[in-house]
């Protein structure tokens, strides 16, 4: 019998130290990625011109870091509060935690340097070294050309300072260590031409984060044989659960029915004056899809993103776009 304790201590003392040490590394040696550049990105008018039609119209990064109005389809950004900071993201979107898009303006990104916020956007590391889940999609902005995002970060800092506070992130256990291993150094591309469509087209979908919304999770890894398949679920504000579109070129359930000129068209739609003013019920049809945003893409950057997504495999996937709450 005493053999039998000591052994049985012996085994939670060896799994005391274990645990401890791994808990040691995951605090000293993670996220294992390098340090925060040292760079200084010099303001011109095309890098100001370039940040703001990529964090507006093309990675919608105010779209998530700002707060939206849920009274109006699609619920487009206020913008009073531009960068001001977003609405969580936590277990009502099936996430394993409760995440709180950051203040972008200057009150809050004052004493970052350019370098660490660089590192931020396309590592998934903040200032203080903590991790970042990735519904901040910074696995796709690591695949981005540097020279996109010093100019998304030299117009975030022309951004007129608001004040608000900026809250912590929290996610579950274990998603809270194993968060520690996601970051990642990035692995920059050069911008592809325009007169390549597909790739254009390629670059242009994958800076827009569209995989990361259109592929529905599986205990919260995105399915690959249903990648841009839609599926994932949004349980909006306004009331109501949404569910992202199949947009691969499967002839019955995604849009490979669509014409180029069709997927233009719902896009610019969005444009129109009468949308400004439209109030919705709540409750009513609704969408997370911030298309009010994205209506801002130049017509050639559509027709490449169109361009690409036809060149995907098509994948038969039907979704119902919205359900009503219980």
């Amino acid at each position: 019998m005493k053999i039998l304790i000591k052994t049985i201590i012996w085994i939670v003392v060896v799994l005391i130290v274990v645990i401890g040490a791994f808990l040691l590394y995951v605090n000293i040696s993670l996220p294992d990625v390098k340090d925060a550049p040292d760079i200084s990105i010099k303001q011109s008018s095309e890098r100001l011109q370039r940040g703001e039609y990529l964090a507006n119209n093309v990675m919608v990064c105010m779209s998530c870091h700002s707060p939206r109005d849920w009274t109006q389809y699609a619920a487009p950004v206020v913008k009073a509060k531009l960068g001001a900071g977003g609405a969580v993201f936590g277990h009502e979107k099936n996430l394993p935690g409760v995440f709180y898009p950051s203040n972008l303006t200057p009150y809050y990104l004052s004493d970052w340097t350019d370098g660490e916020i660089l590192r931020a956007i396309s590592s998934g590391v903040k200032k203080d070294g903590d991790p970042m889940f990735p519904i901040m999609p910074y696995h796709s902005y690591a695949k981005l050309d540097r020279e996109d995002l010093y100019s998304v970060i030299a117009y975030l800092r022309t951004l007129p300072p608001i004040e608000s506070e900026s809250r912590k992130s929290k996610a579950d256990f274990p998603v809270n260590i194993i968060m520690n291993f996601m970051p990642s150094d990035p692995e920059f591309s050069e911008r592809p031409d325009t007169s390549d469509k597909i790739e254009y087209g390629k670059y242009l979908v994958t800076a827009a984060a569209c995989a990361e919304c259109h592929t529905p999770l599986d205990d919260g890894k995105p399915v690959d044989s249903l990648r841009f398949a839609g599926g994932m679920e949004f349980k909006l504000k306004s009331g109501g659960y949404a569910t992202s579109s199949n947009i691969t070129p499967d002839k019955q359930t995604g849009i490979g029915s669509w014409t180029e000129e069709a997927f233009v068209r719902k896009f610019k739609s969005f444009l129109d004056p009468e949308y400004q003013d439209e109030k919705i019920i709540p409750g009513s049809i609704n969408t997370e899809m911030p298309w009010r945003e994205y209506a801002g893409l130049k017509e050639s950057d559509l027709k490449a993103m169109f361009a690409y997504l036809r060149s995907l495999k098509p994948v038969k996937h039907k979704v119902i776009k919205f359900k009503p709450s219980n």
